[in-house]
């Protein structure tokens, strides 16, 4: 059995090997603080952590842990309290609004737990949409490409109304990757799915990453979810408390496990359980990176 890492060191600029990636986004010692006074709620406290290119990383915590902030702040959506953070060599924690919207329409992708189609256009205009919004043209091949990799061939003129979960978020999906951003933000991709439908989107981020390049930063309460991503990080009380590279979901079980042990509560927010038979097997031939001496 693979043991989880203790989070790196911090450093004032992203490091890394000649081996190493390049980091599509990076938190710089990051803080979020809701309200003030005594009613403050500190949701992330001083969070160094990079995101490296050409992987899919699941952040996974208890609720409350800073998961969502962490993602929220990292795509834009939420301006930090201090810190920085970095998109594709882009400071944007102190862009304008304007800029800032710019850099998510043309840099970042979304998919969200409840899929954010448009319910009067079809399945390729929902597609589509953030190319038509910036009045940007579609590059045909990789529509195609994106398309068939989500095996949507035959849906492309149905309305969401008449698709299944599944295939309104494989949509959702090809609609942030249509637009080739930088990196792709997930939140709980699978919520609303069930066991069959979680499995065949699972499958395809991981294949975006593998197969079409794509950078994909997920954040999931559930192990089986994060077990197809290449790395997991773990956020407790607002800052990294480890994380698994390479994981399998037995990794993550023991990991949360231990997190549970150690101080009361699990890491992730749901119960572990078996994984359902008729789900697609996330990538084999997994590792857990050793523990840190330190």
């Amino acid at each position: 059995m693979g043991s989880m890492t203790s989070p790196a060191p911090r450093t004032d600029a992203p490091t890394g090997t000649p081996d190493a990636p390049e980091a599509r986004a990076s938190a710089r010692d990051l803080v979020k603080v809701y309200g003030s006074g005594t009613t403050a709620v500190r949701a992330l406290d001083g969070v160094d952590v990079d995101f490296a290119r050409g992987r899919l990383t699941a952040i996974m915590g208890p609720s409350g842990s800073g998961k969502s902030t962490l993602m929220h702040c990292l795509a834009g959506l939420d301006s930090p309290t201090s810190g920085s953070v970095v998109i594709d060599g882009q400071e944007i924690s102190r862009l304008s609004q304007r800029r800032l919207t710019a850099l998510r329409r043309t840099r970042v992708g979304f998919v969200f737990q409840a899929y954010n189609l448009v319910p009067t256009l079809t399945a390729a205009e929902n597609i589509t949409l953030p190319l038509d919004i910036a009045r940007a043209p579609v590059d045909r091949a990789w529509f195609d490409e994106v398309v068939d990799s989500v095996g949507l061939r035959d849906r492309l003129h149905h309305r969401p109304s008449e698709l299944s979960g599944g295939q309104q978020q494989r949509v959702a999906c090809a609609r942030a990757l249509v637009s080739r951003p930088s990196i792709v933000f997930a939140d709980e991709p699978t919520g609303n799915l069930d066991s069959r439908s979680a499995g065949e989107v699972l499958a395809f981020l991981r294949r975006s990453v593998d197969e079409l390049g794509q950078t994909v930063v997920m954040v999931t309460h559930d192990p089986r979810a994060a077990s197809y991503a290449h790395r997991v990080v773990f956020l407790a009380d607002g800052r990294l408390a480890g994380e698994l590279h390479d994981p399998t979901q037995q990794d993550i079980l023991d990991a949360l496990a231990l997190a549970a042990d150690d101080d009361g509560q699990p890491a992730g927010s749901a119960a572990p359980g078996p994984a359902a038979p008729d789900v697609p097997a996330a990538p084999v031939g997994r590792h857990a990176a050793p523990v840190d001496p330190a």
